[in-house]
């Protein structure tokens, strides 16, 4: 691509992507693993921004207009968060449909890959920040192009999703061409996010620039919550003939093809008017924030030098193995239960009543993490949650017996429900925990850079054990052919050959609970070894958390 007017300017940022789902604990993992760098912090980089007179000009324009005076830019940052989520609350729906084909857990593995590119993005963000069109705009550039890009992507699966799907051949689901066309889908969002990022904080003035973040957070957790638990709820034949509809129908209110098509129209539409309508430079008086001005290389090299520090590196080290010993609950326990039967939709609706709960638990768990020693937060919970690992496991062995006829008891999904709220304090505990460090270790000379690193290194690892875990459901599980001799269920060809010969595979030892097992056990290893490395981290000297570069 040529670019022929181009500046290099500043590093990438990194945001969080919200949504609530118990099958994707991977994707709870990917939200909580990034967090907003246009919070407080920013607002203290703007004000050093201010001198003399435009701090007096600032105030005085908040105090007349305040809010009221910037609602159409709220308005349009908060809308285009909103699309942000819609391909990743589709993404995160994938697997439970794909669950619902009897597709393996190598292939669920595979498929994981899709939410990866939020945990990357560091990788790309600084080239999306220094290189640009100035007539067009400097976020205009990429946000365009890209939502016209995903906006194509979603026409396009629209039109071959069904078939991409489809099972009835034999053959089961592409899975390849499902998880190359949605990891583009992932990556195309993880991109407009860094736009979008970065255009907030001139697109509002200095008083409200800490709008962006409440823009963030709501908009994509709406965006996820109407790409995921309401689709897959509309997509239900069984719910909408439960709930929505007076005679019942053999598919439900929308199919996944439909709402491909009706979003990927309104990616069209609305990016066609963001190019023509808005303009990215206009001022109209307003006092906006300044951005920083890093070239590409210099970010790179910053990023290097960060991670070479002995104890950055350390850390980092840490936060890439800890939760292994979760991989297995976080991963595998949803798909578990829609293999058992649990309707999926049903499932996607328990994050509903989760919401309250987790906006209350950060502000109630910051109170034991504002002192000098958050990690100690962190080791506490992390046992805990281990155990809810095997609750989840003991509750996968229960659900098939509580079955009935019509479903599942409603307390049954009580139980569920109050297992998934345990979950997540201790959950939020060693998040609010890790953040919290991470804001009391980094250099404030280059914080938002720091800060991104740190919750990048916590993102990935969580995924990375999420695709393993994945991956070794099956290697893990143990079949044999009942009817038919001398057959046996080693491979799904194999399987099929049972099945022709007149017999039946039946699974003699599940992997999941060998993995909840073995999971457990190295997650109190590293308990006991490593997590008390990591608490003494707390001890070492803030010089020592400083870049060479800044000293």
């Amino acid at each position: 691509m040529e670019y022929p007017e181009v500046i290099t300017h500043k590093n990438g940022r990194q945001r969080k992507v919200a949504g609530a789902n118990i099958p994707n604990e991977n994707l709870r993992d990917m939200d909580r693993g990034e967090t907003s760098l246009f919070g407080p912090e920013v607002e203290e980089e703007a004000e050093g921004l201010i001198q003399g007179s435009d701090y007096e000009d600032s105030m005085r324009h908040r105090a007349r207009l305040g809010i009221r005076g910037e609602l159409g830019n709220v308005s349009l940052l908060l809308f285009l968060y909103v699309l942000q989520g819609i391909p990743l609350g589709l993404a995160g729906s994938i697997p439970l449909i794909l669950q619902g084909k009897s597709v393996s857990y190598k292939d669920q593995a595979f498929f994981s890959f899709v939410f990866w590119p939020f945990s990357l993005k560091l990788l790309w963000a600084p080239l999306v920040d220094a290189l640009y069109f100035s007539r067009f705009g400097r976020r205009k550039s990429w946000l365009v192009p890209t939502q016209y890009l995903l906006g194509l992507f979603m026409l396009y699966l629209s039109a071959t999703v069904n078939s991409l799907l489809e099972s009835d051949t034999g053959r089961g689901p592409s899975i390849v061409t499902l998880t190359a066309v949605f990891f583009m889908l992932a990556f195309l969002a993880a991109t407009q996010d860094i736009a979008v990022d970065g255009w907030a904080l001139t697109m509002l003035s200095r008083e409200n620039v800490g709008y962006a973040s409440t823009c963030n957070s709501v908009g994509q957790t709406a965006g996820y919550f109407l790409g995921n638990v309401l689709f897959l709820a509309l997509e239900s034949a069984n719910f909408c003939n439960k709930y929505l509809r007076a005679e019942p129908k053999d598919t439900g209110i929308v199919t996944l093809s439909d709402f491909l098509f009706f979003w990927g129209v309104v990616f069209l539409i609305s990016t066609t008017l963001v190019a023509i309508l808005k303009s990215e430079n206009e001022r109209k008086g307003k006092r906006r924030v300044q951005e920083e001005t890093k070239g590409v290389m210099e970010t790179y090299q910053l990023l290097f030098s960060i991670i070479k520090m002995p104890t950055v590196f350390t850390f980092c080290a840490l936060l890439l193995t800890a939760k292994v010993g979760f991989s297995a609950a976080d991963a595998v326990t949803g798909l578990k239960l829609v293999e058992a039967g649990v309707p999926k939709e049903q499932l996607a609706l328990l994050a509903v009543p989760m919401v309250p709960l987790q906006i209350l638990l950060p502000l109630i768990i910051s109170k034991y993490t504002a002192g000098p020693r958050p990690l100690d937060i962190f080791y506490r919970a992390f046992p805990f949650r281990l155990l809810i690992g095997l609750g989840y496991a003991l509750l996968v062995w229960w659900t098939p017996s509580v079955k009935q006829d019509g479903g599942f008891p409603v307390y049954y999904y009580a139980i569920v429900l109050l297992s998934y709220a345990v979950h997540q304090v201790a959950l939020y505990s060693m998040y609010v925990a890790c953040m919290a460090f991470h804001a009391k270790v980094s250099d404030p000379l280059i914080g938002g850079t720091y800060m991104t690193l740190l919750n990048t290194v916590t993102n990935l690892g969580g995924n990375w054990p999420s695709t393993m875990a994945l991956w070794m459901v099956d290697p893990l599980t143990s079949k044999e052919c009942q009817g038919a001799l001398a057959q046996s269920c080693g491979s799904a060809e194999e399987a099929a050959l049972c099945v022709t010969e007149g017999g039946l595979c039946v699974t003699t030892l599940d992997g999941y609970y060998v993995e909840s097992v073995v999971c457990v056990v190295i997650g109190l290893a590293w308990w006991v070894w490593l997590g008390k490395k990591m608490r003494q981290l707390q001890e070492q000297s803030p010089a020592s958390w400083r870049c060479r570069l800044n000293q």
